[in-house]
């Protein structure tokens, strides 16, 4: 073997063995007359030959020189420790051994006749790169710190893998410079330490072939299976959790069938749900569960024994049956884990516990179909990986917990798709910065340059329909409480009894003729500091006790008031917001396949909703004003079919209220940013929050020189401020008269001024209805109330 077969490198290599015979020739000046002896037959062997001592690069002479070599070599590999000690003399990083133990020749055999061994963690271009930190340390005093551990992988007889780490004894050994080599200064080393991986620079700094490697290297190797099988079991936990396929999943099978040394060995897992008291299979993963066998799921005192039932999950101890037939024999086939085992074909098994400090998380199953192989004995090597599989199962029950999370979000409280890219982008950003521990925050996310669209559909009068609910309410309640109070006064003639009548009296006519903002707080008091207390006393002194029962009964527990034409109030009132704010999300699909924008929408005393559009929220570069033209009258549209579609349903509700439908036109882009604190859009600036004020206060705006709201019933309302609005959508009005969505009737008003706010216009437009889907007919509002009332 010649040089030549070696990979490319920055040292010539020349092994000699002139270090060790160094030390034989100071040997020989020893008193120890053994010592001295020893020392002169090894140096009789160098003093032969030479070459030894000079060195040489032609590996050939190797085979040559291997009977002297093995001289030199004696006391380094001693015969009484040769069927022990694995070890080696070799070059350093490549895979040239030409002395060895005895054991180590013993492993090498086992493994087979062409098995040649590498080392791992070793990549060949690498090689080159660790051979320059070698010499910088050697030469140079600047140590890079480039330790790594370096194994053989070696199969036994049973074809299990063995790994054997490698520790490098460079006693033997200097490196020298040649004329080849440059200096290498400060500057080339800071250029080297942000460079390891061009390999072209490393190259220029350290030419090849312009330093001498000369001697050789021990190899101390040690066999470090349980320790590599540890750490390949942390590694498949990490990968397992990135990829989850299913090479990952037999790499996890194999680091197990390593730690036990088992070939014919399985791994699997059952989640534990300790809400339903059932063990579960881990769905999408590929990953098995021996004691469900075909099962997704099972009751888990259908699964185990009491026994081993009180291992797994009362004391969370591992448990092991190393020959399934015997003990289901034992057992008359009743442990139910046995005959899962049996009908699978497994011979021996360990169930071991995933626990932390809440409780049981799941099972850890390891099976054979070989008995015996799997044992209370073998078991205890599990104890130190079961802290890393712990820590797995938790991060993948964390991971399982935000996604359902995730959900809920979506359901609840969801970043609309139009916007969720750019959400995406800072949380990427975020997430980079803070895994390099930087201080970090979340940066505001804004969209520039959209135009907005605000439509509601209001409940007209719902103030007026809530304190009549309430009203009828609570006039219900006196006159129950004044008729137990007669009947008590009829039992007892005490004057409080026809104060109190008084006091419900004054009450029942202040709701008639004097009903104001706090009356309902003060009848609600009476009734609680009053009213409630007397009854209860009234109760356990045996007075008028059916007639209170009948009272208290007629009392919302939650609420402690008489809850009927209010609750008929509140039912309708949420019907409505749910009915049309599904109308409005339904239509929503077709609208974003149109053109991409944002969308939300609220719920109040009827529905509201914002819309924006503009390139930064599409961030393709493809809007045009058409889009904007186009949502618009979609928007407009839109709320005329609401309004059919409210009236057509009206009779459903509880209590009949009408609506009326608003939009409100803002010519000028404007930029909006998400309030983290409270989770919604807003716009940003100044002029720009002239916006949100006419928002707020439009709809109970007044036409300008009278007290009447801009908003009616039977019409659609559009505000605007500009000309050109006006113009724009007067065209859109016309096209849907032509439809018949809106009738012939069209106002343009004034509205009177705001606070800060001057110069609103509206068209306002009577809508044309329909009595149903299927009703052809075409109705202004007051014709379809006669059309529904005849």
């Amino acid at each position: 073997m010649s040089q030549k077969y070696l990979v490319e490198s920055p040292m010539q290599i020349k092994i000699s063995f002139h270090k060790l015979i160094e030390k034989y020739e100071a040997m020989a000046k020893s008193d120890d007359e053994f010592l001295v002896m020893k020392a002169n037959r090894v140096l009789n062997i160098a003093n032969k030959n030479p070459l030894l001592k000079d060195g040489f690069s032609d590996f050939s002479l190797l085979e040559k020189y291997e009977k002297e070599i093995g001289v030199l070599l004696e006391d380094s590999f001693s015969e009484v420790l040769t069927q022990n000690e694995i070890k080696t003399a070799s070059i350093p990083f490549e895979n040239i051994i030409f002395n060895s133990s005895e054991r180590f020749k013993k492993i090498i055999s086992i493994a087979g006749k062409d098995f040649n061994p590498k080392i791992k963690n070793m990549p060949d271009d690498h090689k080159y790169i660790i051979a320059c930190t070698i010499i910088l340390k050697f030469l140079y005093g600047y140590d890079l710190n480039f330790k790594r551990p370096f194994f053989y992988e070696i199969p036994d007889v049973n074809g299990i893998m063995h790994y054997y780490k490698i520790l490098y004894n460079a006693d033997f050994t200097e490196i020298t410079a040649t004329d080849k080599a440059k200096p290498i200064t400060q500057d080339d080393y800071e250029e080297l330490l942000d460079n390891f991986d061009n390999l072209e620079l490393w190259k220029e700094k350290f030419p090849p072939d312009s330093y001498v490697f000369k001697g050789f290297v021990i190899s101390n190797i040690f066999d470090v299976t349980d320790d590599q099988s540890i750490s390949n079991i942390k590694s498949s936990l990490i990968s397992e959790a990135e990829h989850k396929d299913q090479t990952v999943l037999e790499d996890f099978n194999e680091v197990f069938r390593s730690l036990l040394g088992i070939k014919e060995l399985n791994v699997g897992f059952s989640v534990y749900n300790s809400e339903e008291g059932v063990f579960e299979k881990v769905h999408g993963d590929n990953i098995a569960s021996y004691l469900l066998n075909s099962e997704d799921h099972c009751n888990c005192i259908d699964t185990l024994c009491h026994d081993s039932y009180k291992f797994l999950l009362e004391e969370n101890r591992l448990f092991s049956i190393s020959d399934v037939n015997k003990f289901y024999k034992l057992s008359n086939g009743k442990a139910p884990q046995l005959k899962i085992l049996k009908d699978q074909g497994i011979q021996s098994a360990i169930f071991a516990p995933i626990a932390d400090e809440n409780g049981l998380l799941g099972i850890l199953e390891l099976v054979s179909d070989k008995p015996k192989v799997l044992n209370s004995v073998n078991a205890n090597k599990l104890v130190d990986v079961m802290p890393f599989i712990v820590a797995a199962v938790q991060r993948s029950k964390k991971e399982e917990d935000n996604l359902i999370e995730a959900i809920i979000q979506q359901k609840c409280t969801s970043i609309h798709s139009s916007v969720k890219w750019k959400f995406e982008k800072e949380a990427k950003r975020y997430l980079a910065e803070d895994m390099q521990g930087n201080q970090v925050s979340f940066n505001k996310i804004a969209f520039e340059n959209v135009y907005p669209l605000y439509g509601q559909i209001d409940i007209k009068g719902s103030s007026i329909a809530r304190n009549k609910a309430t009203q009828q309410d609570l006039t219900l309640q006196l006159n129950a409480a004044k008729r137990i109070i007669e009947g008590a006064l009829k039992w007892e003639q005490l004057p409080i009894y026809e104060q109190i009548i008084f006091q419900i009296n004054s009450f029942l006519e202040d709701i008639v003729h004097h009903f104001q903002v706090d009356s309902e707080q003060q009848i609600s008091n009476f009734f609680k500091n009053e009213i409630t207390p007397l009854f209860v006393h009234m109760q356990k002194s045996n007075v008028l006790v059916q007639e209170i029962e009948n009272y208290f009964e007629a009392i919302n527990d939650n609420l402690n008031i008489l809850y009927k034409h209010r609750k008929n109030y509140d039912d309708t009132i949420t019907l409505i917001n749910k009915k049309m704010a599904s109308f409005l999300d339904a239509k929503q699909v077709d609208a974003q396949q149109m053109y991409p924008h944002f969308f939300e929408r609220f719920k109040t005393d009827g529905v509201e909703h914002n819309m924006y559009i503009g390139e930064s929220i599409t961030k393709n570069d493809s809007f045009n004003p058409i889009y904007l033209y186009n949502l618009r009258l979609w928007q407009l549209q839109v709320m005329i079919e609401m309004e059919n579609s409210y009236y057509q349903m009206q009779s459903e509700f509880p209590i009949s209220l009408d609506v009326a439908s608003m939009i409100l036109v803002f010519n000028s882009p404007l930029t909006i940013s998400f309030r983290m604190d409270e989770k919604q859009f807003d716009v940003d600036g100044t002029y720009n929050a002239r916006y949100e004020i006419v928002k707020k206060r439009v709809d109970k705006a007044y036409i300008k020189g009278t007290k009447k709201r801009i908003t009616e019933k039977g019409k659609i309302t559009i505000v605007y401020s500009q000309r050109e609005d006006e113009i724009e959508y007067l065209r859109y009005v016309k096209f849907l008269q032509s439809k018949n969505y809106l009738g012939d009737k069209v106002e343009i008003l004034e509205l009177q001024d705001l606070q800060a706010v001057t110069g609103l216009k509206a068209i306002r437009v009577n809508i044309l209805y329909h009595k149903s889907e299927e009703d052809k007919e075409f109705y202004t509002y007051d014709d379809l109330m006669k059309e529904i009332k005849a």
